[in-house]
């Protein structure tokens, strides 16, 4: 039984990804070199489409990292001297706070609980604080942050460094790639590709930052500074020898979503997430956010009135494969990823399954 993956990462495939791989495979895309004119052909292909995709400024710089969860590593690295700020509600927004902290920065957090958002406009933020951290869409709880509450903090603190992490929504969220100093995500979630890719946009000016960060930290990291990200990026190639093909993969689908078309997929996934949200009709599940503007369109968690576990095991029976609640919450909940490769077809053959199932 071929199996759907509703689960929030990895997650399902992109039907396209198939045929991606296997013309890789006939023109030996893993085996060419990482210096070659050739790779620069696929590097500078792979980064023109994702730019042309998102509408991400042509200056704006575009790093091939293994994760982003490396990416938050190498932000903290590169741009904080002594303190950042992180907005946590759930795992995944705590995960950046850690990072910083075990790196040795001074790391605050604004935290609220889980399932909940942030009063942006009141938030009372430190003095010296030299970047603000932001999860936009928290995998673990299913509350996003909206966009423009995350400008708003860039207006009135505009000496801070932004660095947002849209992992688990992009490319759902419209982005304004001019305003976040650093954005990044990995490929296995809304990009239906295998897990092994960490992409980070870089605003030119933030990369100004390095002079002064250089002078006051003894050490950036190793191989994979900015100043040495940047070095390479700017030869159309990475430091060390990269993923040749998932750089290619992530290329392809950038185009097939071009064809697509940003403006449908993105209605298309608020369409599917209203059906999703309307299993709230039947008594036995309820939206785990509480206020519909924080509720995410691509990972929707829901309260489960009878406990999940044999919900999830009776859609597995069925080929459909969706996620329990995060850590103590797993056998509470039950969280639905809602990506490109999800079609309407595939959401509604999960609600009839879960509507289907007697517990």
């Amino acid at each position: 039984m071929k199996k759907i993956f509703f689960t929030p990462g990895p997650s399902q495939l992109y039907p396209t990804v198939p045929g991606h791989i296997k013309r890789s495979l006939e023109n030996n895309i893993s085996s060419i070199s990482h210096r070659s004119d050739t790779f620069h052909a696929i590097f500078e292909d792979s980064v023109s489409s994702f730019k042309k995709l998102y509408s991400i400024p042509k200056e704006n710089y575009v790093f091939f990292l293994s994760s982003a969860t490396e990416c938050m590593e190498r932000i903290i690295e590169n741009l904080v001297v002594k303190k950042s700020l992180h907005f946590v509600n759930g795992s995944f927004s705590n995960l950046f706070f850690s990072i910083s902290a075990s790196l040795g920065i001074d790391a605050h957090k604004i935290e609220e609980p889980m399932g909940s958002g942030f009063n942006i406009e009141n938030a009372k933020v430190p003095p010296g604080i030299e970047l603000a951290c932001f999860t936009q869409n928290e995998t673990s709880t299913g509350v996003a942050t909206p966009l423009k509450d995350i400008y708003h903090f860039k207006k009135i603190n505009p000496n801070t460094v932004i660095a947002l992490d849209i992992v688990s929504c992009a490319p759902y969220p419209d982005v304004d790639f001019s305003i976040i100093d650093c954005v990044f995500f990995s490929v296995q979630k809304g990009f239906g590709l295998p897990a092994g890719l960490g992409i980070l946009v870089i605003k030119p000016d933030v990369l100004e930052r390095l002079k002064y960060v250089k002078k006051k930290k003894t050490t950036l990291g190793s191989y994979h500074t900015f100043e040495n990200l940047l070095k390479y990026y700017q030869k159309s190639e990475t430091p060390e020898t990269p993923n040749v093909f998932y750089i290619y993969l992530f290329g392809q689908i950038c185009k097939d979503f071009q064809k697509v078309g940003l403006h449908k997929i993105r209605k298309d996934t608020e369409n599917k997430s209203q059906l999703i949200y309307d299993l709230e009709k039947n008594k036995s599940f309820s939206p785990f956010v509480q206020e519909d503007r924080l509720r995410s369109k691509t990972t929707i968690v829901l309260n489960v009135k009878n406990g999940s576990k044999s919900l999830i095991l009776s859609l597995k029976k069925k080929g459909l494969v969706v996620g329990g609640g995060y850590r103590e919450l797993k056998e509470k909940q039950i969280r639905i990823a809602n990506f490109p490769a999800h079609s309407i077809t595939d959401v509604k053959k999960l609600l009839f399954a879960i509507q289907s199932f007697r517990n």
